[in-house]
């Protein structure tokens, strides 16, 4: 829907020229300012923003990349801001505006590209590619359509537009929504979870494959976009039987060919770099062509040791040393349930059997972000002196049917080898979604297998913690009483658990006459995560003058940052747990499965 008509004014400033086009929670317009110069502006609709894509502090994910990321080969932001249209707030993004062609609109016109032309393109690319990736970001969406020319001269000027997708490397749940992600352009990784610099470089390389032939590595024809599983699984299966092959043409180099299909097919760890692709299309670096037929059986045998190598699980469980709970600000009386229901129990094997005690199968530990689940989940492993592993959900991921659910199996037969054992499952969401909303056979087949697995697995000596922000994602066969048994809510460190924590934070650095307790006053609201900071952070500004962390250093670092999560976050998860209730606190669970 368009909520803007041309003329309109935003921000006292800038005045509707066009509307664009429309996104999932977006409008985008070209805008004028009071000197009648263009501008791009993107408008977000708060009420249709998902939470994942929304931030504390900018309103929108995307607007927090743009203020990270000023840098040639990106358009930069002019300004930011939030306006109320017709009662609902938008948060709005204004970025320069730039005349060009899409690459997409010249292949489309082209078809294929000269050698020289497509030579040109790709490194005009990979210097905004470079510029991002040494500000520390991942593009994660660079195809045709993502990339504008402004020049097309000897020295191409290339920009990158939409960071809808960007973000810093990430091995776990990435902050965006992955649907819209183009299956011939974005990395193979990437279906496990995984963004990083190697993913861009995949990326830049299929889109040099695309100018070159006029399509896309290994294109079919979809039937089902919605179907990622098995794109993804039709997409593996080609890579591996179907060597890509450029055709010889003028001006086209060996070593760009040869590059191209390298990079391509490579897996992430064997990709080249950004800098050694732009070396090796430019001939600074050799790059040899294999014969077609021993590539396919190189690649068919390589697949194979690929497939056994990933159906092992790479995590070995270890016992950890450290302080334990006294490591721990607050949640004092979940540290009391741990000590009385779980350590007692499997340490004192005697009064266990001559009670018939069992302890508790599972833990679910949820609540907003930041406030320190997996982090009591490793502390509990040191107070218990238990063996641990921790898992994300990227240590679990396969690109082969049903290779999760034969890791999971492994998961659990290797920890019962060294009981008694803690698993702590980070992302638990992420690993058993809701099987009512899935649609493909394999993810509910890993779903059963956890759920096969968990059945009472504390008599075999292992105890599982889970992590999750949004409990409600979970499959609710896996939260039932001999599953899950127990439901934890982790909320927001109250005022007696953040003095201790900014105690813990400082102790052992240099520094005088710090109030903790007057710091706890002045971080109401503030996560674990947001304390962390604030303490390393004047750490960092007394390093550098070699002073003392003094109390108003630490103020000023509080002022200057404000919290991590908005009022609205914090009550949406107060809600969530009226909802899931809370085993520390006493509130009964609710019923979850059939009565």
């Amino acid at each position: 829907m368009q909520h803007l008509e041309k003329g309109y004014v935003i921000d006292e400033k800038y005045t509707v020229a066009m509307f664009l086009k429309e996104g999932m929670c977006n409008e985008n317009y070209r805008v004028l300012d009071d000197n009648g110069k263009s501008f791009f502006m993107k408008l977000f609709d708060m009420q249709r923003v998902p939470e994942l894509l929304v931030d504390s502090e900018f309103g929108v994910k995307e607007i927090a990349v743009y203020h990270k990321l000023q840098v040639g080969g990106i358009s930069r932001l002019h300004t930011d801001g939030a306006v109320e249209i017709e009662g609902k707030r938008f948060c709005y993004l204004i970025t320069e505006y730039f005349g060009g062609e899409l690459l997409s609109e010249v292949i489309s016109r082209k078809e294929i590209l000269d050698a020289q032309e497509a030579l040109r393109y790709t490194l005009a690319i990979a210097e905004g590619l470079k510029e991002m990736h040494a500000a520390g970001l991942v593009h994660n969406d660079i195809t045709p359509s993502n990339i504008i020319f402004t020049e097309v001269s000897a020295k191409a000027k290339a920009r990158i537009i939409d960071l809808g997708h960007t973000c810093e490397p990430i091995d776990g749940q990435p902050p965006f929504f992955t649907s819209d992600l183009d299956p011939f352009c974005r990395a193979p990784e990437t279906y496990n979870n995984v963004y990083n610099m190697a993913g861009d470089v995949f990326s830049l390389a299929a889109v040099a494959y695309t100018m070159l032939t006029g399509k896309m590595p290994w294109q079919y024809d979809i039937s089902d976009p919605a179907d990622v599983e098995k794109i993804r699984d039709t997409l593996r299966a080609k890579r591996i039987m179907t060597p890509l092959e450029i055709s010889e043409k003028e001006n086209l180099s060996e070593h760009f060919r040869n590059a191209i299909t390298q990079t391509l097919k490579a897996s992430e760890k064997k990709r080249m770099t950004l800098e050694q692709f732009v070396d090796a299309i430019q001939g600074k670096m050799p790059v040899k062509k294999a014969d077609v037929e021993s590539e396919k059986r190189k690649m068919a045998t390589e697949s194979r040791h690929e497939r056994e190598d990933e159906m092992r699980v790479s995590v070995e469980a270890e016992r950890r040393s450290g302080n334990g709970f006294d490591g721990v600000a607050g949640m004092e009386e979940l540290k009391k349930m741990m000590r009385e229901k779980i350590i007692f129990v499997l340490k004192n094997k005697d009064l266990a059997e001559k009670y018939k005690l069992t302890p508790p199968n599972g833990m679910l530990l949820y609540g907003p972000p930041g406030c320190g689940k997996t982090f009591f989940a490793e502390k509990f492993a040191e107070e218990s002196g238990f063996n641990f592993i921790n898992i994300k959900s990227s240590d679990l991921g396969s690109t082969y049917i049903h290779g999760t659910q034969g890791k999971i199996a492994e998961l659990f037969k290797k920890a019962e080898e060294k009981t008694p054992t803690v698993i702590c499952f980070d992302e638990f969401d992420a690993l058993v979604p809701n099987r009512s909303g899935i649609d493909n056979n394999n993810l509910s087949g890993e779903v059963n297998e956890f759920l096969s697995q968990l059945n009472n697995c504390a008599k075999r000596g292992l105890f599982v913690i889970c992590t999750s922000n949004r409990p409600d994602k979970i499959d609710p066969a896996v939260l039932r009483t001999g599953r899950i048994d127990k439901m934890v809510y982790v909320p927001m460190p109250d005022e007696d658990a953040r003095r201790e924590m900014f105690r813990l934070h400082l102790a052992g650095r240099p520094c005088e006459n710090i109030d903790c307790d007057r710091l706890a006053k002045l971080t109401e609201d503030y996560i674990s995560s947001d304390i962390s900071f604030i303490v390393n952070d004047s750490a960092i500004t007394a390093a550098l003058s070699d002073s003392m962390i003094t109390q108003e250093l630490m103020e000023n670092c509080i002022r200057c940052n404000r919290p991590s999560l908005s009022r609205e976050i914090v009550k949406s998860y107060e809600r969530m747990r009226e909802t899931f209730g809370d085993t520390v606190a006493g509130n009964a669970r609710p019923h979850i499965g059939f009565k």
